[in-house]
């Protein structure tokens, strides 16, 4: 868990547990990489864990890609049970089996595949959410609406973030996350329709890592916008679509202020996994609730985007 989660969450099943050992880290985007991995290991290590053993991960999107992997590395890989705390975690980063850490300014650059034994999701760990972490697992939801379900989309787009009812919400994405992962779970195929909003925002959210760090949610929902542009400019969405997503989204999310110089922005994107040589690819919506994937997209049509982005 990490100090947080110990704080809010840990109290909560503390007493349904068997005999455990507590290991404690620092959380946050910042402190998903080797060190804090070393800091695990060296725990686990004196704590006698053998390959019989089991590690419960209590927390967010990084307390489980930095647990699961620190699980499936050591030793050469022990069982381990996900229990995410955040919105986001529940809806995505926990459903997959992607797990790894991020390394020189790069999200996710070091990892693994590996399926836990178990995922346990409540949503009553949402009630420990300040406003903008919730916020900042909408958007994946609102992601996995736009390109598998249009219904779902129109029902969701007509309420605020607060009047959610999550309880529909999150096995709707669980479902839809867990079919497409169990289709493709290398992502050879329909796996990268997941990555829709993903390659420009992670490339905003790794250049701001280390310059006033916004949330994820937050970048993907640059990203998306960013690249529902680029759909419509390569005739996969009509203006009215477009218009559609992008009020939406500026409803719920704060305006990011983008550099000048995009440059930085773009040589991020240059070291996406998604990337094929030096072809950027990209996943996008089909009209809404549908999707393409592996679509090339050039330096243009991005800083275009950005431009559409920061000019609505």
């Amino acid at each position: 868990m990490d100090v947080n989660t110990e704080k809010f969450c840990y109290p909560l099943l503390k007493d349904a547990l068997p005999a455990h050992e507590v290991i404690s880290i620092e959380g946050g985007e910042e402190h998903k990489n080797l060190e804090a991995c070393q800091q695990v290991w060296d725990k686990l290590t004196h704590f006698h864990f053998d390959r019989h053993s089991l590690l419960l991960i209590l927390g967010g999107g990084v307390i489980g890609d930095l647990g699961g992997f620190c699980a499936a590395t050591f030793k050469r890989g022990i069982d381990f049970v996900l229990i995410p705390t955040t919105l986001l975690s529940q809806v995505d980063a926990s459903v997959g089996g992607k797990l790894g850490i991020d390394f020189q300014q790069y999200k996710n650059h070091i990892g693994v595949f590996c399926e836990p034994a178990a995922t346990l999701i409540s949503p009553t760990f949402l009630n420990s959410l300040p406003e903008r972490e919730l916020r900042s697992g909408f958007a994946e939801v609102i992601k996995h609406c736009l390109i598998s379900d249009r219904s779902m989309w129109d029902v969701l787009k007509k309420k605020s973030l607060t009047n959610q009812d999550w309880n529909v919400l999150i096995p709707h994405s669980v479902a839809f996350k867990k079919e497409v992962v169990e289709t493709d779970p290398k992502e050879g195929g329909l796996r990268k329709i997941l990555n829709f909003g993903h390659t420009v925002g992670h490339a905003v959210e790794s250049y701001f890592l280390s310059k006033n760090r916004i949330f994820h949610g937050e970048a993907i929902a640059v990203g998306m916008i960013c690249e529902s542009f680029i759909g419509w400019k390569k005739n996969l969405l009509t203006k009215e679509e477009l218009d559609e997503i992008s009020a939406y989204l500026k409803q719920i999310y704060p305006t990011v202020t983008l550099p000048s110089a995009r440059q930085p922005i773009l040589d991020l994107m240059s070291q996406d996994k998604k990337n094929k040589g030096n072809r950027i690819l990209m996943a996008l919506t089909k009209g809404i609730g549908q999707a393409v994937w592996d679509v090339e997209v050039s330096a243009e049509e991005i800083d275009a985007s950005l431009d559409y982005y920061q000019s609505i």
